[in-house]
Order: C-alpha cells, then structure tokens, then sequence
C-alpha cells in the first residue's frame, strides 16, 4: 500500500470521510451549485453509511450544460488541431496516473468494490485516455474512383454534443471508455453519472481542466435519472447519446433519441454463457469461471453468469469453483480483501429475490445463497458467492439479468446442445469458451450469438478490441478503432472539372 493510499484509508476510518471530494456540478469549467439547491447522497457500500453529498442536477442545470458544451464545439474544440486535441489527452492520461491513488481510494469507496480492482480500473482507464489520444490525429476519410473529370472524396466530422449516461459498477472507466473517443474525434461531452457513484466523474473534471481541455468540452451532472437523465437524452442539442444501464431505461433512452433523430450507443444487458466441454483444462476453467462471476461481486454486464458444462465433467469442474470460492472473503473496500460489496441495498434485495424464488422451486445451491456483512464490523450490503446447480433453461435465473454473484449451471451433451443452450437467451453481450480443441472452439465462436467471444480466457482483451452487444444486450461497439465511428459522420464532396 502506498503512502497515499495508507494516509486517505486512515483519513476515511477516522472521519466517515475524504476532504477533498468534489460536490458541486462541473458546468463550462466551472464548479457550480445546483439551481435547486438539491443534493444527492453517496453511500459507502462496505458500510451502508453516507460519506458524501453532491449536487442534484436539474432540468436547468443540463440546459446550461449542453448549451455550453454546444458553445465549446464550435467556437474551440471542433477546429481544434487533431495532434492538438490529443496532447490535451495524453496530458489528461499522466496526470490521472499521477492521481491514480486517490482516484482508486474514491472508486473503491463509491463503488464497494476491493481497492485492486479498483486500481485495475484506473490503471485501465489512464491506457484507454492514451490510446484514444493517439487516434485523434488518424480520424480520415477516403477517395472515391469516379473516372476522368470527376473527384469525390469523404471528410470525417465530428457530430456535436454527446451525452453519456454512466452505470454505477464502472464509474471512472465507463466515463472514459465514451468520452475519451468523442473528445478524440472533436465532440463535446456532457456526462450524467450514476447516482450512485458519481465522484469519480466529478474528480475527472479537473483533471481535463488541469489537462487544458476548454471550458465547456467536459461538463458533469450528477443527478437522478429523473431529474438529470431524461431531460439530458431529451435535449434537442445532443446529436449522439451512449448509455450503459438495463433493458428497460435504454428502450427510454432510444425513444427519446428517436425524438430528437439522435444517434445511440446502448450497451445493455448480459446472461453471457461459458462453455465448459469436456476436454477443457479443469484447472484452467474453475479458475476463469470462478472470477468471471465473482469480479467485481458479478456486478458487470459481460459477467460470466451461466456455466453451461459438459455432463462429463459437470461435477468435477463444479466441486472445483466451490472449492475456490471458498477462498474469497467479503470486507471493506479499503481493506482490499478479495471479494466486495454489492452496490446498494435495492440490488441486494433484487439478487436475494432471485435466488430465494429460485429455491422455492427446488433448485440447488451448492455454494453462497444468503446475505452477508462484513466479518469484522458486521456492516454494508454483502452477498454470498452463489453456485445454482442444474437450472432447467426455461428458469429465470437462466433468461434474466441478476447482475449479481450467482452462478447458473447448466448440463449439456455435447457441442450441438451446448450451442442450443448458449443461445437460449434473449442477450447477446459476451461468452467464454473453454476447450482444447481448435476446431471446436471455431466452431462455438462462430455459432454462439454475442458480441465478443474468448476462449481459454474469459477477461481477454482490452482497451484495442470493440465492446457491445446483439439483440438486448444492446446496439453500437465501443472500445478499439470502432468506438470512433460513434462519434463521427461522413461528408462526401464531390468535384466536377
């Protein structure tokens, strides 16, 4: 542990805590109350106390906000040199590495996750600034071959103010994983965290301001999705809205979208199978299965949350992740043991209502299945990692999203029933594989329906490789070179001589 970090752990166990934590929206540069004077609660998960309050946007706030980040697209950022706009970037990059300790301490606080993940997030979250800082010179249309007399070709243009409407379990890399792009491209963004966990959006703010971005190119609302949100996807100056949240608040935000003729990127929900046949490495698998689902407390929409195993190995493979989730242990964030806290009381509440309808109908918890609280306090919202055996693929812990550490375990014969079942969903976000057998992993990669596939290796990839999902799991890519195109329209101009 650093010494930062140490000095912040200490400040936050003694005092409830951290002095230096913004409150206020970041409206054209400026910290700024609310015009209602409303605020917001942010509670510590590990505790469920309140550590902090800040600003509630309202409808008049994200008016100021979107009128300034219109006003900050053209008049600077739009003609802004593109090696210009990526210095601005890079600069943002080292300093959010510089501040990497007290931005890991405030994730990990905001959200209840173990202060490593955390630290992975903002580690994650300085490459994604950087890699997108590198593109903002490489945005570039093409030429047209029309024939003698004729010259056609294409400019990339940036479309404007962009929304982003962030989830609570990745606060910091979400916010960055669709800003940095649009900032790259030439767009202004208008960012509303989630109620939840807003700080560490707010914290970014000076982090561009400090980087040199102008007044306006990023501004912070925090609020409800009532009060900040809608009013945010509603606004007639948005041009491109990317949202990352549930089924049923991204079909609002689409509609309000298609109000507007605005564009959408809508990462949404995830059932994500794992494949386990029956050559796979035992070892190798428990151990990706394992922390597919339990990173994180299985809060993630790509989470690995359906086992779906060759009957062959099914109990040997199962007994092997009980063994290993025995070794997770549930604490506070700041105690960094390797297991957190579910993000709030209303999500483990939804996560207990699952698995207790679950057993009612008979199904099996091999492991976990109850809440927990922290060992040594006896506090926060904590839930049990949770292995449901031999779940019918009708059952709803197999076709809705829990979104939390629940594992569903699925029994199959074979690769053709295996892809039956990886399919058996409505979601179509992400899947592992895991086999020895190159034909075979082909074989699923290309029959199972989802937005990204790895195999013998659940968490492959990075900030490089294009993130999204089919069907609900949502529309659009973000990450890698195509998360760009969200951001960008193409002019053709055509020339006669």
């Amino acid at each position: 542990m650093s010494v930062q970090i140490g000095n912040l752990t200490e400040e936050y166990f003694n005092s409830g805590t951290l002095s230096m934590l913004p409150t206020q929206l970041f409206i054209d540069g400026k910290w700024v109350s609310s015009i209602s004077g409303e605020e917001i609660e942010t509670l510590d998960p590990g505790t469920a106390k309140v550590f902090a309050k800040v600003s509630a946007a309202q409808k008049e706030d994200v008016d100021f906000a979107v009128e300034a980040a219109n006003k900050a697209f053209f008049n600077s950022w739009r003609d802004m040199k593109p090696s210009k706009r990526g210095d601005i970037l890079s600069k943002a990059a080292d300093l959010l590495e510089q501040k990497s300790d007290l931005f890991s301490v405030v994730e990990a606080l905001d959200s209840g996750k173990p202060l490593a993940e955390a630290q992975g997030d903002v580690s994650n979250s300085v490459g994604a600034l950087r890699y997108y800082a590198g593109c903002a010179d490489k945005i570039q249309g093409d030429s047209f071959p029309l024939g003698e007399g004729v010259f056609s070709f294409s400019s990339v243009e940036a479309v404007g103010v962009t929304a982003h409407i962030i989830p609570w379990n990745y606060p910091l890399a979400t916010t960055i994983r669709g800003v940095a792009p649009a900032l790259a491209a030439g767009c202004t963004a208008v960012v509303k965290p989630a109620e939840q966990t807003p700080l560490t959006a707010m914290l970014l703010a000076d982090i561009f301001k400090d980087a040199g971005l102008p007044d306006g190119v990023y501004n912070v609302i925090p609020g409800t999705g009532k009060g900040a949100g809608s009013p945010l996807v509603n606004h007639p100056k948005v041009q491109h809205i990317t949202f990352t949240g549930s089924v049923g608040t991204g079909t609002l935000v689409m509609q309000a979208a298609a109000r507007n003729i605005s564009s959408v990127t809508l990462e949404l929900g995830g059932k994500s199978p794992i494949v386990a046949l029956a050559d796979c490495d035992i070892e190798k698998t428990a151990e990706g299965v394992l922390w597919a689902i339990f990173y994180n407390a299985g809060q993630i929409c790509s989470a690995g949350s359906r086992l779906v195993v060759d009957r062959t190995i099914h109990r040997e493979l199962v007994d092997r992740i009980v063994e290993k989730t025995s070794q997770l242990k549930a604490g506070h964030a700041l105690n960094n043991t390797n297991y957190g806290a579910i993000n709030s009381k209303e999500q483990l509440d939804k996560i207990s209502g699952f698995v207790e309808r679950s057993k009612g109908r008979g199904i099996k918890a091999v492991c976990g299945g109850y809440p927990l609280a922290n060992e040594s306090t006896g506090e926060g919202w904590f839930y049990a990692p949770t292995i449901m055996d031999e779940v019918p693929m009708e059952d709803e812990l197999v076709q809705e999203e829990i979104f939390g550490p629940v594992l569903t375990v699925q029994v199959v014969d074979g690769v053709e029933e295996a892809i039956k079942v990886a399919n058996c969903t409505n979601f179509a976000l992400a899947a592992g594989i895991y086999t020895q057998n190159i034909s075979n992993a082909l074989r699923l990669s290309r029959s199972i329906d989802s937005g990204q596939i790895t195999v013998n290796d659940y968490w492959a990839g990075g900030i490089e490789v294009p993130f999204g999902g089919n069907r609900r799991s949502g529309i659009g890519r973000e990450k890698g070179l195509e998360a760009l195109k969200n951001y960008c329209s193409t002019k053709s101009i055509t020339m006669a001589f």
